[in-house]
């Protein structure tokens, strides 16, 4: 299990970015610009509730510490 979060600020390309808090990445952001969405068995858990919890947002894995969720 890992603990997930979701970044706060919209990224250039218009997608809200998840990460892996757990092991981390490069582009993890500051803290204060992330959202728990807790602890899952893999990061398609964590998309599934972050697009259940903002439905009108583009959400996409980190291309870093989400590979096989990241799809933009």
């Amino acid at each position: 299990m890992s603990r997930f979060i979701i970044n706060k600020n919209v990224q250039p390309s218009g997608e809200y970015e998840v990460h892996n808090l757990t092991s981390g990445c490069g582009a993890m952001p500051l803290p204060q610009n992330q959202i728990d969405l807790g602890w899952h068995s893999s990061c398609h858990g964590a998309l599934a509730q972050a697009r259940m919890s903002w439905p009108q947002a583009v959400i996409d894995g980190c291309a870093f510490c989400c590979p096989s969720c990241h799809t933009r």
